[in-house]
Parts: C-alpha cells; structure tokens; sequence
C-alpha cells in the first residue's frame, strides 16, 4: 500500500517549527537580533549550506531544507504575512503625523539613493533596465532590523528615531510603484515601450484603486458583521481570508501577491478591528518574520563569498557609503546635529528585506542576470549581518557629539554654575529627582541639578529649570558648583552601579558633606552606606512601610499609633545600616 501523506513538504514545515522553537528564545536569551539570527540560520541549514553536501552524508538531509519547490512556498507564505503586518503598521493616521518626513525626507532618500547607485552601476558597465533596478531595489533599506535595534537602544521617541521611522514608511510605500515598474521593464521594449508603460501603470493603479475601493467595502462590515459573535477562532479565519483572498485578486489583475497582502493590512489599519487584529497576529509575529528571513538566508549562496570575496567586500563597502551619504545629509538638513545625522545615516545603509523579493521577480523576468542577481542579494544580507556594528558605531559617534555639545554649553554656563555656591545639589533629575526639585522650590530652597539624558536637559534647561548635563560623579564638575559648601548632595540616579560610583567619588573629594542617597533595596542601601553615604533610602522599604500604615489603619489603629510603628521600624533599619558602616567603614566592594 502506497504512503500517504496529509500534505506536502510536511517536513520541511516541522523542521521549521523546531528550529523556531530552539532560536526565538535561544535569541532573546542572548540578546542577539532575531532577524540576522534567522538569516544566519537560514544560509546554514538551506541548498546553499549544509544542504549540499546532504548527498554525501544522507542524515544531513532531516536538518537542512533541499532546494525546491518546499522553500518556495515557505518563502511565499513569509512573503504575503510580512507585507500584511507592514501594511497593518502603516495606517493614514500615522502618514499624516509625519507627511513632511515621510513624503518629503523620504522620497528624498529613495531617489536620491537610487540615482546615485544606479548611476555608478551604469558607469561599470550595466544596462539601463538593470541598473534602474538594482538602484531602486538598494535604495531601500530594512525596516525590520532598523526598528528592532532602535527598540532595543529605546530611541524610536527621539527625533532621530522619528526620521529614520518615516523614511522607513516611504521605503514600505515606494515597493508598490517598484513592482508596477518592475512589471512594465518586464513586458517593455521598443518604440512602444513608453505607451506600454503608461498602460500598464495605468492598468495597475486602476486595480489598485478598485481593490481598495471594493475591499474597504466588503472587510469592514464582513469584519463588523463577525466580530459580534465574540469568536477568535472566526475573526482569525477572517483575518486570513483577508490577506489571502485580497492577494489572489492582486495575483489576478497582473500584480504580485505581495502587493495584495499589503493592500490587505492597509485595508485593515483603517478600521477600528486594527488592534484586535494586532493582538490576534502578535503571537505570530515573530514566527511569520522568522519563516521569511529563514528563507531568505537560504536563498544566500554563501559560496559567493570564496569566489568573489573582493567584488562582495566593494559592493558592500559601496553600499554602506552611498546610503549613508544621502541619509546622513538628508538629516542634517532636517535639523539633526552632524552626529546624530550620522548615525541615522550609518542606521539605515544596509539593504532591505524586499530586495530579495524584488531581485528574485527580476531574475526570473530576465532583467538582471541570475549570477548577478545572486551575488547582489549575498551583498544585501552581509549588509544586513554587519549593520548591529554601524549601529553601534552611529551611537558612540552620536553620543559622542551630544556630549561635546553639552560640554561646550557647560563652558558657557560657568558663570551660572559658580552661582550654585551653598545649594544643594541633585545628581540624576528623573521622576524622583523633579519631585523633590518641586518640594525645594515650594519652599524657597535653591538647588541645582545634573543629568545624563540630553535631550530632558535641553527641555528643562529651556523651561528655566537648573539643571545642566553632566556626571556628579566627576569631581571636576562638582567643584565648579563649589560641592563643599553644599548644604548636601542627593543622588536619586536608577542605576545601582552608577549610585555607588558617585557616593565613592563623592566621598574621595568631599569627605564631609551630608550624602543622602537613594537605593534599589535594603541589601543595596548596606552597600550604600559602607561606602560613604550619609542616609540612605531604600525604595522597597519606604513602600512596605507606606502600604503597611494604609493597611494598619483600616483595620482600626488610630494614626498616632501607626506613625509610632512605621518610625521604630524606620529607625530599626537605620540602626542597621549604621552598624554595618561602623563595621566596615572604607570597604570598596
């Protein structure tokens, strides 16, 4: 009896599932970006990996995924969820928000980039169709791995985060006229190959047009009709239906499925069921992205690397630079200091996921050479591998010209920081440290503040608060506001390490000056207090007591009686920590 089976590349979708199983946690563990994770996955276990020599050693093939129509289809379904979760991101709302950044620095950046790529390619020798191509592809840029390191650096609220995010939301945009463009170079040639642009552009707004004119029809009341009945199984089969049934229509009318899947999450952004939706697709998000930069890392034939390493190293260096030049100039003139600019522009040189799309309907439509078209995308995923580096290397520099930026403006405000003589002094001006500026200015007591966060200090300072960027930890800067004769120095920073940096600084300098200083929790607050400090306050204590008194008296205690408690355990603590600094007064650990 012949094996049945109860569908096809059944083991390829389970060899899948366990290498996701085994990454997303193994990634987040060791704090390594999901995407060039699963890219890396995917170039060693794909055709172009391990999988070659799976004819040697037949065990190779139940751990690497063969080159066939099995990758074909992962890769699709990867393809059509990535676009649906862009185009779902992408509501107007948003566009509207950043209309001058979007539409303006970011069609800027695209055909500024394309120009210049396209133009060096056609210098070295490329057709016009290809080197239009190639040019338009490469001036994208990646919008998952730019936005997960920007999340991880928490820098999406900046200005800078702001640009790069709208620039971002222009290249999603810019893949629907690539495509329609890509078709028309596809089907053109001749003396008619204008009119048959125009006709097909023509062709393919006008499906467009009418696919989202019948579609934001028929989903929001089939998705209002359906979301009374409270089913998630239901609203997930419509949500799935929506992005397939809308890519099959595209597919129909000459366009690509992707575009569908796009047109689908726009559909859905619009409607008030976009954070149901959201919510629904969360879980999967990260196994949908990890399905397409699988597939995408297997589509790298990493062989390129020993036979042109020269050509990949110059395709990539050039990248990097041209990309960088454009952004980082297109950024300093929207106002961003140099540093900053640069490091957006160092944020966004690397190659974009739909390259690899783009390239691959290129190739198979005869536009670019297959050989080229596979070095080119081995160029855009080392781009990709390498842009945690310039990442890093755009924060340092960026931070850098903060820093001396400030610095340069603490030079002019000596004369106000001499003025500080007698105040007291706050180190670290988050939420703990404005409450306690605010009691202080209630009751007329001059104070002056330093901060680490640039960007609060400049708002601040602005508003007429003293508060100036610095370390209080560097003596230097304390005795510009002469910190011996503060009546006392409060540290309020959140960071363990940089409190008790500060309190030994402090103390090698200024030994007698009271140093009240806050803590993470009573083991830190012992720490603390061997070290120098003068009182200390433990966050978790002053809570337990607070709620304890709330607690004491609802069930009867009079007040008085509750403040004695909460003062005797106070006082029991503060005994504590000044036996243990009795006992080790000069430790340094």
């Amino acid at each position: 009896m012949q094996e049945q089976h109860a569908f096809p590349f059944f083991r390829e979708i389970i060899l899948f599932l366990v290498l996701a199983g085994i990454l997303i946690p193994t990634l987040q563990r060791l704090r390594i970006n999901q995407v060039l994770g699963f890219l890396a996955v995917g170039a060693l276990v794909g055709p172009f990996g391990l999988g070659l020599h799976a004819a040697q050693f037949p065990w190779l093939a139940w751990l690497t995924f063969p080159s066939g129509p099995g990758i074909s289809l992962l890769a699709e379904i990867g393809v059509l969820f990535l676009m649906f979760m862009i185009g779902l991101e992408l509501s107007a709302a948003r566009l509207w928000a950043l209309r001058a950044w979007v539409f303006g620095g970011g069609t800027i950046q695209v055909l500024a980039s394309a120009a210049l790529i396209g133009g060096a390619l056609t210098l070295l020798g490329q057709g016009l169709a290809s080197a239009a191509i190639l040019g338009l592809v490469l001036s994208l840029s990646s919008t998952a791995v730019v936005m997960q390191l920007m999340n991880e650096q928490g820098s999406t609220g900046s200005r800078l985060g702001q640009a790069a995010f709208s620039v971002l939301m222009l290249q999603d945009l810019a893949v629907v006229p690539i495509l329609v463009v890509l078709g028309v170079l596809a089907r053109g040639g001749g003396d008619g190959a204008a009119t048959l642009a125009l006709l097909t552009l023509a062709k393919a707004g006008g499906a467009i047009a009418l696919i989202y004119l019948v579609g934001g029809r028929v989903i929001h009341p089939l998705f209002k009709a359906f979301a009374r009945h409270r089913q998630p199984d239901v609203f997930m089969a419509l949500i799935l239906l929506s992005t397939f049934g809308i890519a099959g229509l595209s597919a129909a009318a000459g366009l690509s499925m992707a575009l569908g899947a796009l047109i689908a999450g726009l559909l859905l952004a619009e409607t008030e069921f976009r954070h149901e939706v959201e919510l629904m697709v969360e879980p999967f998000k990260g196994l949908l992205m990890g399905l397409f930069f699988m597939t995408v890392g297997m589509s790298m034939d990493t062989r390129q690397i020993l036979e042109a390493p020269l050509w990949l190293a110059a395709a990539v260096c050039a990248l990097v630079l041209i990309k960088t030049l454009v952004v980082t100039l297109l950024f300093r003139a929207g106002r961003l200091s140099w540093g900053r600019a640069l490091e957006g522009g160092l944020l966004l040189a690397q190659g974009g996921e739909f390259a690899f799309i783009v390239l691959g309907d290129a190739v198979q439509a005869k536009l670019i050479d297959p050989g080229l078209g596979a070095r080119v995308m081995l160029a855009v995923g080392l781009s990709m591998f390498i842009t945690p580096l310039l990442a890093r290397l755009g924060r340092a520099i960026g931070e850098r010209d903060e820093r001396a930026k400030h610095d340069r403006s603490a030079q002019h405000d000596e004369g106000a920081l001499a003025k500080a003589r007698g105040q007291i002094i706050i180190a670290g001006f988050g939420r703990v440290g404005q409450q306690l500026a605010k009691l202080l200015t209630a009751q007329d007591i001059p104070f002056v503040a330093f901060e680490n966060n640039a960007a609060l200090v400049s708002k601040l300072h602005a508003q007429g608060v003293p508060v100036f960027f610095g370390n209080a930890a560097r003596p230097e800067l304390l005795r510009l506001v002469h910190a011996d004769h503060a009546p006392a120095i409060v540290l309020t920073m959140d960071n363990p390490n940089s409190a008790l940096q500060a309190v030994r600084g402090i103390r090698r300098e200024f030994a007698e000056v009271p140093l009240f200083v806050r803590s993470r929790d009573e083991r830190h607050a012992r720490t603390l207090k061997r070290a120098g400090a003068t009182v200390v306050v433990p966050e978790t204590l002053e809570a337990s007591l607070q709620l304890s008194a709330f607690v004491l008296e609802s069930m009867g205690l009079d007040e008085d009686t509750v403040d004695d408690i909460v003062d005797r355990e106070r006082d029991l603590f503060a005994e504590q920590l000044n036996d243990a600094g009795l006992r080790d007064p000069g430790s340094r650990t």
